[in-house]
């Protein structure tokens, strides 16, 4: 069952139809370039924006703006006007998480679609083509992967649980070393790895690294429905579709386990300060 019980009303379920429609295309439109020569652009020092990331955000952008014109627009890869702050409800949006890897050539991101209500989410989609994988929740509906609901793992010794980080902050953080061995795992995308906790893959995933609300907001609603938490390493709740939509951490897991990790990354400030 889903943490808060918030009941779907036919708008939501509606919305989260369109979403997941779109969103399939899109992931099929990433796949028809997967692995493809095309051009690339540096964001910032180590980010690259590809082809494939400006075609599939401007096919999420016609397929859901189209149909709801009324709604607002936030996406990695679109100009924020903050003309979405006016409206009841936005499309948050990346169309290709964890780029990077989608250009080596790694099965490690996905197409991640959150609808915003207020601050909050109420439909998310999370997808990653490459492995036929579709995640998708709406609140108050439980979460699900390929129609099958999801639930987070039970597990709650933070002495023996499975940890998912990025691989820079794996290779450049020292997250190895602040946990117990064999416990930090690597991969991609931060919607892939929240949707991978949501499903009880793996039973946390967590950045220190800043986060904007395209990166996080879908796979926070998926790991909520699943039963889970996500919030900042410091327990502080994540509002979006803020003027700034940026978060300085997340950390996503089940309640005990979310607890113990906080406790956790607080005890690793206190002993560096």
């Amino acid at each position: 069952m889903p943490l808060d019980g918030a009941p779907r009303t036919a708008a939501t379920t509606e919305d989260h139809a369109l979403m997941l429609d779109a969103v399939a295309a899109a992931g099929a439109l990433a796949m028809s370039r997967f692995g493809k020569s095309q051009q690339i652009w540096l964001k910032g020092r180590a980010h690259r924006t590809c082809e494939a990331d400006l075609e599939v955000d401007a096919l999420l952008h016609d397929r859901l703006l189209d149909a709801r014109p009324s709604y607002g627009w936030l996406s990695e890869e679109t100009e924020d006007d903050r003309s979405r702050l006016a409206m009841a409800r936005t499309w948050v949006v990346d169309p290709i998480d964890g780029t990077n890897s989608y250009l080596n050539g790694l099965p490690e991101f996905a197409v991640s679609v959150a609808l915003i209500e207020g601050d909050t989410p109420i439909a998310a989609a999370v997808f990653n083509p490459a492995k036929a994988e579709l995640f998708d929740a709406i609140r108050g509906g439980g979460a699900r992967l390929n129609g099958v609901p999801i639930r987070v793992s039970a597990v709650v010794d933070p002495a023996h649980f499975s940890l998912l980080v990025s691989r820079s902050e794996f290779r450049e953080d020292g997250w190895p070393e602040r946990f117990p061995p064999g416990t930090a795992h690597p991969i991609s995308s931060i919607a892939y790895k929240l949707a991978l906790v949501a499903a009880g893959r793996y039973d946390a995933a967590g950045s220190a690294w800043p986060k904007s609300d395209w990166d996080i907001a879908a796979g926070d609603l998926l790991v909520r429905e699943a039963g889970g938490l996500v919030t900042t390493m410091r327990g502080q709740e994540l509002p979006y579709n803020r003027p700034r939509p940026r978060h300085p951490t997340c950390l996503a897991a089940n309640p005990a386990l979310h607890a113990a990790l906080i406790d956790h990354v607080a005890s690793i400030q206190e002993a560096a300060l």
